[in-house]
């Protein structure tokens, strides 16, 4: 599952519930539906936003004769800002269904790469040394966190889902 969104979507049902939603003219049942489909998706965002805040970054051992470090060139929390573009969106037409992802277009233009780069399988993140494309250094982190926090996730919202789709399909029938 690539990074940049996540979507619980029950494809057949959702699309057949929709088109009688339209059908039913229930913007009332509408708005009840995505709301609750955005209350079991919430629990994903929270902990995607919680796990990219506590998310172990390492820096490899320096190698001998190598210059030491200094102070950061930028005063961005990393973590902070990349769990503060994490976004949730519900839609009860067209595709219907809740979706997890991250906004790049919230992030500085030098971190928007830096997601997916977080959620190697090797969980390595190579970036230059102070912005100097000559000299690179190496960082660790947890591999596939995203995926990880998402599978954990998943059964759970694909059951709330189905509850809300029951629910209101004895509201329309």
């Amino acid at each position: 599952m690539p990074l940049g969104s996540v979507q619980i979507t029950g494809t057949g049902q959702l699309l057949e519930l929709s088109r009688a939603l339209r059908a039913a003219g229930g913007p009332r049942l509408r708005q009840n539906m995505a709301r609750r489909i955005r209350r079991a998706a919430e629990p994903l965002k929270n902990d995607m936003e919680q796990t990219i805040r506590n998310l172990p970054i390492t820096a490899e051992p320096r190698r001998s004769g190598s210059r030491g470090g200094g102070p950061s060139p930028t005063t961005r929390p990393l973590r902070a800002t990349i769990a503060g573009a994490v976004r949730l969106s519900v839609r009860t037409t067209g595709n219907p269904g809740a979706r997890v992802w991250i906004d790049k277009s919230a992030l500085p233009s030098d971190l928007q790469g830096m997601p997916a780069a977080m959620n190697r399988s090797d969980g390595r993140i190579r970036h230059p040394v102070y912005g100097n494309r000559r000299r690179w250094a190496n960082n660790r982190t947890t591999p596939l966190w995203w995926d990880t926090t998402v599978r954990r996730h998943t059964p759970r919202m694909r059951a709330e889902v189905a509850r809300v789709l029951d629910d209101v399909r004895r509201q329309i029938t």
